[in-house]
């Protein structure tokens, strides 16, 4: 990457702080936080499209968005919907869209979210969780924040690029995916990757990952977050099986009994404490700025991995997803009648491995620790490749720090490393190195994201449109 980002970017910074609002020929202004009438509208949009894996359709989330592309002036041929063919699945449909570029020597950026989401129940929400609701300050729907906010900020930029005349330097790309959600079942970005990387390829990506952190009390900010590596993904199949007969007739051995032993074996199993440069330096940098004994513990566990501070730290379940492999049971079948003895009970166990270790080495401490040769442990799907933490290089953290400086003076940026799983792990290895940043402030414990009435605060979401707005802005250059 080459130098000249990191001065225009100062240039770029400067000139968001003090030129006035200006507005392109054809009316439409340059304020990033312009517009807000025409966002809603396609966010509100973009979320009541059902996109679950069960009932849902990304490919019509797709050309919703796609319209509204080429009512900004969007040629057709910049704009692509590619459905992966192999699981015969139409309504997985990933929209790409290309903002050319000016400079021919300049290698493009990726602006990339995913539109599917997961599952809901409507029986289980206090609202409908497939119509957009405005709440006490906050956006409540299934996709609120994971991830279609992100995908409604960027397509809403893309379109305001468009009709006030910008002229990037980069090749702006944006991809909207489908199947990040759904596990094991399709995914549209690995799909990308694979067939369309010429399409897609880019010097490096923005994508979710990471975003701000609210003080649930105060409501101050506290931190700006950017993500600086993931943790691998893996789902284990726990099999047991035997002959069965007449639940009349019990015998010791019983498949949903041993299953369940199992199970006991991994909820009491502790993986190793580790450390990699990205976790030291969240908790050396949460600790300088968290008060009390927390931020004490926080900073002993990263200048010497102080046992005691490490063991109060994991009460926290953020950070002690951040501290070590986890593996926690997320879904049980078994038996085959209510009057017969079971012949085979199976559970998914769910890993997010720690960077350095591969899945297999997972499996074998699972069956070290289940200590039942009869318990068969298989991997549920092939295992990903490993990708290790990506750098922050100054021509990436500085406009970050620098914007997050302007819009929220005093509130430091952390690079961490996200506990869960994103596409990044497929396009990093594929050579878009990907950056999770979104200037999305949240409480983690109340989002709701995965869970129950998932919810946005109004006011970060306007405020993450317009930092991803100018953020974009200042990595592209030009005019």
């Amino acid at each position: 990457m080459r130098l000249m980002l990191l001065a225009a970017s100062t240039l770029a910074l400067a000139a968001c702080a003090t030129a006035p609002v200006a507005t392109s020929t054809s009316g439409f202004s340059r304020d990033p936080g312009a517009h807000e009438p025409e966002f809603r509208a396609l966010y509100k949009e973009l979320v009541e499209t059902n996109t679950t894996f069960s009932v849902g359709s990304c490919t019509q989330a797709s050309e919703r968005m796609k319209a509204r592309l080429m009512a900004a002036g969007y040629p057709a041929s910049d704009l692509h919907i590619l459905v992966n063919p192999a699981p015969n699945r139409p309504q997985d449909g990933n929209l790409v869209a290309i903002l050319p570029g000016s400079d021919p020597n300049a290698k493009a950026i990726m602006l990339m979210a995913h539109i599917d989401v997961v599952e809901a129940k409507r029986e289980d929400w206090v609202r409908d969780p497939f119509v957009l609701t405005e709440e006490g300050g906050y956006f409540y729907a299934r996709g609120a924040t994971d991830d279609k906010a992100m995908a409604a900020i960027f397509t809403d930029s893309m379109i305001r690029f468009k009709r006030e005349g910008y002229k990037p330097a980069r090749t702006i790309k944006m991809m909207l995916n489908c199947g990040e959600e759904s596990a094991n079942e399709f995914i549209g970005a690995k799909y990308m990757v694979e067939n369309h990387l010429d399409l897609i390829s880019a010097e490096f990506a923005l994508n979710e990952g990471a975003g701000g952190r609210i003080d649930p009390e105060t409501g101050k900010y506290i931190f700006n977050g950017v993500q600086a590596g993931e943790k691998l993904y893996q789902d284990f199949t726990l099999e047991i099986t035997n002959p069965g007969g007449h639940s009349s007739r019990p015998v010791p051995d019983n498949a949903i009994y041993d299953l369940g032993q199992a199970l006991l074996a991994v909820q009491a199993y502790e993986f190793p404490i580790e450390f990699n440069d990205a976790t030291r330096n969240f908790f050396r940098r949460m600790g300088a700025i968290t008060p009390g004994q927390e931020g004490q513990d926080m900073r002993d566990a990263a200048d010497g991995e102080n046992a005691a501070a490490i063991r109060r730290l994991m009460l926290n379940p953020s950070y002690n997803a951040t501290l070590r492999t986890t593996c926690i049971a997320t879904q049980l079948s078994a038996g085959h009648a209510p009057n017969a003895l079971p012949q085979r009970a199976t559970a998914n166990v769910n890993c997010r491995i720690f960077p350095g270790h591969t899945q297999e080495e997972i499996r074998q401490k699972l069956e070290g620790a289940i200590g039942n040769a009869d318990v068969k442990i298989t991997m549920r799907s092939p295992p990903e490749t490993p990708v290790k933490p990506v750098a922050l290089p100054p021509e990436i953290l500085k406009p970050i720090e620098e914007l997050t400086e302007k819009m929220w003076p005093g509130v430091p940026v952390i690079p961490q490393m996200t506990t869960g799983a994103t596409d990044a792990r497929f396009t990093t290895p594929a050579g878009i190195t990907t950056y999770g940043v979104s200037g999305i402030f949240a409480d983690a414990n109340t989002s709701g994201a995965h869970g129950l009435n998932e919810r946005v605060g109004v006011k970060q979401l306007m405020e993450g449109r317009m930092f991803l707005h100018q953020l974009v802005k200042i990595y592209a250059g030009g005019e």
